[in-house]
Order: structure tokens, then C-alpha cells, then sequence
């Protein structure tokens, strides 16, 4: 029998390690497409790697993209591929709007042209509300994103819903809410505590600095996530799901747990600095995972407490082993 083939644009991220993981158990041909860079990072992916099939493709480059579908003929696509932090998108709007909005538009098209009958999933975002207009956010929502990057998302969102429609193809969002583990990048907040509560703790920091310790957010594990990714792509009509904890947490909560779990007091360490702050801040992110789970059957399986508990076990661990 052969095996199913899916494609993920953006592999070599957090959720491009996952979803990987999770098709090659269900039996997947997995193929990523990679950006052609002069320091590719193949970190997450190395455990893996010699399974996976890797090919060049940019969402700049619309041929590209079309020469990879056509090459390898997948059911399933996974765009999970952006410039995909808010803080960056603020000093590089017109890449963000090139990568994680137009870019969409290139690998729909490149779909439609070459197999229209392929599955498509985009990764929206929880971003994409922004200054939120009610509280839990649901798919009916409406959106108000707040940065570059939250409104590129939403032509990406909106432009997957027109494919749908006009194209009759079974283009899917997933809205998913921030998502974590220990293969975040360093750059998000969550990574950058848990990493230097691990050096503070082996003496090779001091403090932290962060920006809004009020923000709130709905926080769950990356690995939960990609699970509702697949599912999407397994039901007979394509349709946009939230996916989310529903409840939320505050990134002072966030340091009570991350240094409580190597037995320390935030308070001694942490201090607000007004270069992280944004520009437009969003200050309350919760979820209603509900449609998720009535039409996906899919539920959160891992809570915060534990989550941080996992991150910051894994980078005391990165840390020690750097210096022994």
C-alpha cells in the first residue's frame, strides 16, 4: 500500500518538528520544504531527519512551490511557514506582509494550479484578534490584530476562507492560541524565561528582562496542537477551528511557576524594561475550544503548570550540558 504524502512548509520550526513526528507514526511520506538560507537549523528535526524527505521552496517564490507539489504529489499541505514574531514584524512589515500573507496566496495558487483536490491547512492565529472585542474569542469573533504580523495573519486567514469558496478546496485554518514547549524559539517569551531561569539558577545569569508582566495569554503544548492540525485535514468538509486551552494565564504567573520549579523567588530577578514592550499591546488572549472539540473530538492534553515545568527541566538541562 502506498503511503499518504503530506508536504509542511516551515518543518524545521516548532510545529513543523511535531506535525513531522506525528505523520511519520500514522504513516505518512513527509516532505518539508525549506527555505534556501546560509544557516539552516536542523535542531528539531534531527531525530528525524534521516525519515524525512527535504526539499528547497520559498512562499516568495511561487514556482518553487509548484515544482515541489508536483515532484512528490501530496494529499495533504501544511503551510506552517512565516516570519512569525510579533515583535520583528513591527521593524520588517513589508517582509512579514510578503511571507505571512502573500505567501499564502502564492501556495494556494501553486495547489490550485497543479492538484486542486490536495489539503490544505493554514496556520492562523490567535494574534489575529488583537485589542479582542469579546471575551473568550471563538471563531465568529471578529479580528483586530495589533501588530503587522497579527494583520498579515488575517489576510492569510481570509485568503485560505476565498480559495475555499471560490475554488471549492478543502482549505482549512486552524486559529490556533500560543502554543509552547521546550522547541520554542528563543525569541518568544515563554523560551526566553524558561532559559534564563535556567541560567540564573547554574549562575550564568543574573536577571531577566521583560516587557508587559500583565499581558495575559492562553498558553497550551505544541505537541496537543499539531494533533487538531491533522484531524482538520481528516474531515469530509474543510471548516476554521480555534484551538485553545481556554483558560489564560499572565507572564507574571508565567515567572511565579518557571522559577518556583528550580526553587527560586522571581521577584529577586525580574525587571520590566520598556524595549520589550509593543508598540500596540494585546492584553487578553483566551480561547473557546469548543467547535474543536465537538466536530474534532480533540482536546488539550498538557497544563500550564506542567508545561512550564517540561520547558524549564529541558533548558536546565541544555544549559548544565554546555558547561560540563
Amino acid at each position: 500500500m502506498t503511503k499518504p504524502v503530506a508536504l509542511i512548509t516551515g518543518i524545521t520550526g516548532q510545529d513543523g518538528s511535531y506535525l513531522a513526528e506525528l505523520l511519520l507514526e500514522k504513516g505518512y511520506h513527509v516532505v518539508g520544504m525549506l527555505r534556501r538560507s546560509s544557516t539552516l537549523n536542523f535542531e528539531r528535526i534531527a531525530h528525524i531527519q534521516d525519515r524525512l524527505t527535504l526539499e528547497p521552496g520559498d512562499l516568495l517564490d511561487e514556482a518553487s512551490m509548484m515544482s515541489v507539489i508536483r515532484r512528490y504529489r501530496p494529499q495533504e499541505v501544511y503551510n506552517l511557514a512565516a516570519q512569525s514574531f510579533v515583535q520583528t514584524s513591527f521593524g520588517q512589515p513589508v517582509l512579514t506582509g510578503e511571507t505571512t500573507a502573500l505567501g499564502v496566496t502564492r501556495l494556494l495558487d501553486a495547489i490550485r494550479m497543479v492538484d486542486p483536490e490536495i489539503r490544505f491547512y493554514q496556520a492562523s492565529t490567535s494574534e489575529m484578534f488583537g485589542k479582542v472585542v469579546e471575551t473568550p474569542q471563538r471563531e465568529q469573533t471578529p479580528f483586530y490584530p495589533r501588530s503587522p504580523y497579527g494583520v498579515a495573519k488575517v489576510y492569510g486567514h481570509w485568503i485560505t476562507v476565498n480559495y475555499r469558496e471560490s475554488y471549492g478546496m478543502h482549505a482549512s485554518s486552524g486559529i490556533l492560541f500560543n502554543h509552547e514547549s521546550p522547541r520554542r524559539g528563543l525569541e518568544f517569551v515563554t523560551r526566553k524565561v524558561t532559559s534564563t531561569v535556567a541560567k540564573i539558577k547554574l549562575g550564568l545569569a543574573s536577571e531577566l528582562a521583560l516587557g508587559n508582566l500583565d499581558a495575559k495569554r492562553d498558553w497550551g503544548y505544541a505537541a496537543d496542537y499539531v494533533k487538531a492540525m491533522w484531524l482538520m485535514l481528516q474531515q469530509d468538509q474543510p471548516d476554521d477551528f480555534v484551538i485553545a486551552t481556554g483558560t489564560t494565564h499572565s507572564v507574571r504567573e508565567l515567572c511565579e511557576l518557571a522559577f518556583g520549579a528550580l526553587g527560586l523567588d522571581w521577584e529577586r530577578y525580574v525587571r520590566v524594561d520598556e524595549r520589550f514592550l509593543r508598540p500596540a499591546e494585546v492584553d487578553l488572549l483566551v480561547g473557546d475550544p469548543g467547535k474543536a472539540g465537538a466536530k474534532l473530538g480533540w482536546q488539550p492534553e498538557t497544563d500550564f503548570a506542567t508545561l512550564v515545568e517540561m520547558m524549564v527541566k529541558a533548558d536546565f538541562e541544555l544549559a548544565s550540558s554546555a558547561i560540563r
